[in-house]
């Protein structure tokens, strides 16, 4: 009949020191319920009932000792009142040696098991309590009770109203309630004592229990573990032996600082804590009963009864329900006459209720705990309030006060003793729920409502620790470093809301008739001041006759941030709150007065003129280094006189570090809208915190330190910003200076450690461009020197990485700011004077920065920004170049050897680039980039020298060969064949260098004398660019004057050639080719054509029309000055060509073609000439008469 089972659940005796702390049996026995528990058959019907003990500090059983027959129960055993590890505190309980009513005997458990507060259990009570409840209407009996809500769990605790106002007259605790008492409840109220018969039925039960004690050795005292409520709990100790504060997730000490903590009863003191499942209601009960076993019967519980009383229901209810909760199969009765055995009887656990005379129904019995826990769940709503059940005896009306309310009332609002244990309770289920945040984040809601809870009911002047934790922890449950992951399924949570109902639950309550709620119909003077009232104990029988939505779990939605700022000023509320805290706690003479909200903290502390410019940073940069140093050694310093190691340290030290990581993420956002102003502030927040943390702290981690490297680095990042956005520094200005109260209180906060000025030379609004590249280049370095401190470049390669690319960007842009002022300086100095000692200065800045960012980039082999950096100093060498030829007489100019160096130097920078590089394919956009300066120095190198020859130091031929060659690299470096947006560029750039080294060639051809094989050579060469030249012109659209000007160089080129020539057969070969060369030019008054017809404003050929006023395209002098030269050299041609067809007519025979050229060429000479000599037709007309003229040529004779 036994069940083996309880005998494996039960653990072995575990001392008094074990009793302190959370105690659980080993993994395989508390994890498995199904081997602890079992479900019963009672009563006829199915009632579902599992035990499962989580904790038992109860020997191995022992049979219990039958006695004799005619055994004088009122005659003491030689063990009576000795402790008894058996017995446990049930020998001296019974007595009422110890105390019975304990208000906080729930909290104890609660505090041991506390993973399963607040979810999993839904009532935690001693199962006194759950008896008392279960039996309401079946007793006529008065219940008193007190109820917390923590999540979904409700605590209940005996409130026993006679002791605790008997307590009042000497503490004062309870005087609120004892009044209201009388008041409302009973106007006479006195003491009432117990019986004679009370006391002597105690007696022989306790003397009953020590004589069952089975063997000799049951006599001797047991010790430690039968003195469980001697021992010291957790709570108690935790000040001296618990864990260094603040791992802000452990109990504080501070939860032990009430000194009556220990004599409410807030430790543990049960026997056994076991997880009774009664249906589908989860209880975690305490119980004291004392369970024999062995031999026959493995597990019994032992009555005793007066023969002479039969059993009533109330006695049949409670010996079942012990044996439930126990899970207990058997009971052994012992009945009595007036103190003597008589005899013993076995009845098994389902047998209970169907005894005679205590026949119920188990039934009932699950629809009236059903009804009492709905009841209680849809009535006690708030977290942290204390509730009053209560029915007077004899009464069948039970009531439910909010008891919190009523002692808000009072004078003062922390009287209520319930407030503290519940606060440290709210506390160590957030704590407990916060070591497994990671793990599952749906709790954050729970959480958050917990903690706030919990603030709500503490005293800040008289808990100021767990107020800074809990701020702590609510500040810990937003993740500033993670983007919110917004849940469609979740409702923001009212702010303002101190309840957690869940929406089932706000539809019951207004239900009056359903949930028994107040009504009218009771006397308004007893009930007014109750929340809900069950008008008669026949209801709780009553099946669902108050819902059963003690499933329904509170809806505890986190809030929901809809961006980063939101999320990062809730998170410095917190932390503010907590900082409050923090400096409330701290007593010093000299403490700083109380910040003046309406008093801002002033920005600056430094006249700028002190620091300005990069000798001041040079300073600051030292005096950062230093304090760099002395963080490794652990130097402290605090002007608030905390004492390093204590809480308020500790706390103060997460407190500022979250702050600094809160303002470090708002800045982030701020830098991302392109709000740099209020980013610099931000920034400028979260260092002033850093320091002050670096201030306080002894040892500064590697963690913090990074943090410190990612800050620098992001106020670099908005200094250059700032710098680059000067059009808009008023806005910005406004923005920075702009301050909240929030921040001004924690910057207060932070002066109370130090003076917050450790990074303020990275942090100001500078107006000076150059001030703010070099604060921006200095941040940078800053945190680069960070990370070179410890091994933090290894831990962190990534913002290692990160770091030198802004280094090495940030130096490029300072070089480039000093080349622009130096190029600057270079179009505003004298054409004539000398290179100026600044512009020199410059130069070497600038060059410093470039070289500098070189090494950053080629350190992390950045290959392609080494590259970019390479180009510029290319351009700077060019810069150089060009700032040297404005030297000496302009009609006197001629290329200078220090120009030459400069444009060697700026290709050597630029082979440098392309090498850096490797292939096209490492980037092909920088690639063509360096291919096209590289082309443009070559090609401007070579210009100059065609241009202005140094003749005085280079024989003509040598500066020849220097420009072919410079053309022919400049050809080299400019790909005109690949289709890019710089490809008409390229092709434009081609064509104009064939030009050049074609009218070199002519222009050599012209002056040169003597060397036939030369000659010639360079007249096939003039002839060969000529040709590539016009190729090139004629793909591009907008370069018709171009092409048309090559033209008319190879109709020279050919007049010249003509001109040496003898035989007219060769002068008439040669003409035909340079009027072939004139026939093909009608493309390029196509196009001219074409530019002018568009453009509106049409001037006579006779009008001067400046080219910037007609067309900003076309320069209409030139067209006409090329029109003009085209036609007289036409009319030349033709005219020589008529000449020597005539003369050949008269000495050689008709040719037939000769004569149709002839003709064809006297009537287009006719024509010209009459067009050349009128002055009337407008440029469009004249440029369509030569297209006339043209296509006449081409045909070869069409006379009109």
């Amino acid at each position: 009949m036994g069940d083996p089972k309880e005998a494996g659940a039960e653990a072995p005796p575990l001392g008094a020191a074990a009793r302190g702390g959370l105690t659980l049996l080993p993994q395989g026995e508390s994890e498995e319920p199904a081997a602890q528990g079992s479900a019963l058959l009672l009563g006829g019907g199915e009632v579902k009932s599992r035990a499962v003990v989580k904790y038992s500090s109860a020997p191995p059983r022992t049979a219990f000792a039958r006695l004799e027959e005619k055994t004088d129960l009122k005659l003491p055993p030689a063990n009576w009142l000795r402790e008894s590890a058996t017995l446990g505190p049930a020998g001296t309980t019974v007595l009422g040696s110890s105390r019975k009513s304990k208000p906080f005997s729930s909290f104890g458990m609660a505090y041991d098991f506390i993973d399963s507060v607040g979810n999993d259990v839904d009532v935690v009570s001693d199962s006194e309590n759950i008896k008392k409840l279960l039996k309401i209407p079946y007793s006529k009996s008065h219940v008193s009770m007190a109820v917390h809500r923590i999540g979904r769990t409700l605590l209940l605790d005996e409130l026993d109203i006679q002791e605790l106002f008997m307590r009042s007259s000497q503490t004062g605790d309870w005087t609120w309630l004892k009044e209201f008492y009388q008041r409302l409840i009973d106007q006479k109220w006195q003491r009432k004592k117990k019986s004679k018969e009370h006391w002597y039925q105690k007696a022989i039960l306790s003397k009953f229990l020590y004589y069952s004690v089975n063997g000799d050795g049951a006599a001797q005292p047991v010790p430690s573990a039968a003195e469980p409520q001697e021992s010291p709990s957790a709570d108690q100790t935790s000040g001296s032996e618990g864990p260094s504060w603040p791992a802000p997730f452990e109990v504080p000490s501070s939860v032990s600082e009430d000194p009556s903590a220990s004599s409410q009863g807030l430790k543990n003191d049960f026997v056994r804590n076991i997880l009774w499942t009664f249906e589908d209601i989860h209880m975690l009960v305490g119980s004291n009963m004392p369970i024999f076993g062995g031999g026959r019967y493995p597990a019994v519980s032992l009555r005793l009864r007066d023969n002479n009383k039969p059993i009533n229901v109330l006695t049949g209810i409670d010996y079942w329900l012990d044996n439930l909760i126990c899970n207990v199969p058997e009971l052994v009765m012992c009945f009595h006459v007036n103190g003597i055995v008589q005899k013993y009887e076995m009845i098994k656990t389902e047998e209970i209720p169907n005894l005679e005379n205590s026949n119920f129904s188990t039934k009932v019995i699950k629809d009236i705990a059903q009804n009492i826990l709905s009841f209680l769940k849809s009535n006690c709503t708030k977290e942290g309030h204390t509730y009053w059940l209560f029915k007077a005896s004899g009464s069948d009306i039970v009531k439910l006060y909010d008891l919190t309310t009523l002692c808000e009332e009072t004078e003062d609002k922390y009287q209520n003793p319930f407030t503290m244990p519940v606060a440290i309770l709210l506390y160590k289920v957030a704590c407990n729920m916060m070591m497994k945040k990671n793990q599952n984040k749906k709790h954050y809601g729970t959480i958050r409502t917990l903690l706030l809870n919990c603030v709500r009911l503490l005293d800040k002047s008289r808990h100021p620790q767990i107020i800074a934790s809990a701020n702590y922890m609510l500040s810990e449950l937003f993740q500033l470093d993670e983007p919110k992951k917004e849940d469609s399924s979740e409702s923001p949570l009212n702010e303002n809301s101190d309840e957690s109902y869940s929406e089932e639950e706000e539809e019951e309550m207004p239900d009056s008739d359903e949930n028994g709620s107040y009504s009218s119909s009771s006397d308004p003077s007893h009930d007014n001041k109750a929340v809900a009232i069950i008008k008669s104990v026949g209801e709780l029988s009553v099946p669902e006759k108050y819902k059963s939505i003690h499933q329904i779990r509170p809806s505890c939605a986190f809030p929901v941030c809809h961006d980063t700022e939101e999320r990062c000023r809730l998170v410095l509320s917190y932390v503010l709150e907590g900082l409050k805290s923090v400096d409330s706690s701290i007593k010093k003479e000299s403490d700083l007065p109380a910040a003046d909200p309406s008093t801002p903290i002033p920005l600056k502390y430094e006249d700028e003129s002190t620091r300005g410019g990069p000798e001041g940073l040079e300073k600051q940069m030292a005096l950062f280094l230093d304090k760099m140093g002395s963080l490794q050694k652990g130097n402290y310093s605090s002007q608030s006189g905390m004492i390093p190691g204590s809480w308020q340290h500790k706390m103060k030290l997460q407190l500022i570090l979250k702050s600094s990581k809160a303002y470090y993420v708002l800045s982030d956002a701020a830098m991302s809208l392109q709000k740099y102003g209020r980013a610099l502030r931000y920034i400028k927040l979260a260092l002033q915190s850093h320091d002050t943390y670096c201030c306080l702290c002894t040892n500064v981690l590697s963690e913090v330190l990074l943090f410190l490297s990612q800050y620098l680095t992001l106020c670099g990042d908005i200094q250059l910003m700032l710098a680059q956005n000067a059009n808009n520094r008023a806005a910005h200005l406004e923005e920075f200076n702009y301050q909240t109260k929030e921040d001004q209180e924690i910057l207060h906060s932070l002066h109370r450690e130090s003076s917050c000025q450790g990074f303020a030379w990275a942090t100001d609004l500078s107006t000076d461009l150059e001030s703010q590249l070099s604060v921006s280049c200095k941040c940078y370095e800053a945190a680069n020197e960070i990370l070179q401190f410890s091994d933090l470049k290894n831990q962190n390669p990534e913002h290692y990485i990160q770091v030198l690319k802004r280094m090495g960007n940030i130096r490029n842009e300072i070089g480039v700011f000093y080349m622009n002022q130096a190029a600057a300086l270079q179009s505003e100095r004298v054409v004539s004077k000398s290179v100026s000692a600044a512009e020199q200065q410059l130069w070497k800045k600038s060059f410093s920065c470039f070289e500098k960012g070189i090494h950053n980039f080629e350190s992390i082999d950045d290959a392609t920004n080494a590259a970019l950096l390479l180009c510029n100093t290319g351009r700077l060498m060019r810069i150089c170049a060009q700032a040297h030829c404005g030297a000496g007489d302009e009609f006197k100019r001629e290329f200078s050897p220090e120009e030459g160096l400069y444009y060697n130097k700026a290709v050597d920078y630029y082979l440098k680039a392309l090498r850096s590089l490797g292939t096209r394919d490492m980037h092909p956009a920088v690639w063509d980039s360096v291919h096209w300066e590289l082309s443009t120095t070559y090609f401007t190198m070579a210009t100059l020298q065609q241009d202005y020859a140094p003749l005085s130091r280079k024989a003509q031929e040598q500066i020849e060969k220097e420009v072919s060659e410079a053309m022919m690299k400049s050809l080299k470096y400019c790909d005109v064949d690949l289709p890019s947006a710089r490809q008409p560029l390229c092709q434009y750039r081609a064509a104009t260098i064939h030009h050049r080294l074609a009218s070199m060639y002519h222009s050599c051809l012209r002056n040169q004398v003597g060397d036939e094989h030369l000659r010639k050579q360079h007249r096939v060469l003039a002839d060969l660019h000529y040709s590539k030249a016009v190729k090139l012109f004629q793909l591009l659209r907008d370069a018709p004057c171009e092409l048309l000007r090559v033209q008319l160089e190879r109709v020279a080129f050919a007049e010249f050639q003509m001109a040496s020539q003898n035989s007219n057969v060769g002068k008439l070969k040669t003409l035909s080719g340079a009027l072939d060369i004139m026939v093909r030019t009608e493309h390029a008054f196509q196009l001219l054509r074409k530019e002018l017809v568009e453009d509106p404003e049409q001037p006579k050929s006779g009008e001067t029309a400046p080219a910037a006023d007609s067309s900003p395209s076309l320069n209409r002098e030139e067209v006409i000055k090329l029109l003009s030269i085209f036609e007289s050299r036409l009319s030349f041609l033709l005219l020589q060509s008529i000449k020597l067809l005539s003369a050949t007519k008269k000495k050689t025979s008709s040719n037939v073609e000769e004569d149709v050229v002839l003709k064809t060429n006297k009537h287009i000479y006719s024509q010209l000439l009459r067009a050349t000599a009128s002055k009337a037709a407008t440029l469009v007309e004249r440029i369509d008469m030569v297209i006339h003229l043209l296509e006449q040529l081409a045909r070869g004779g069409a006379v009109q």
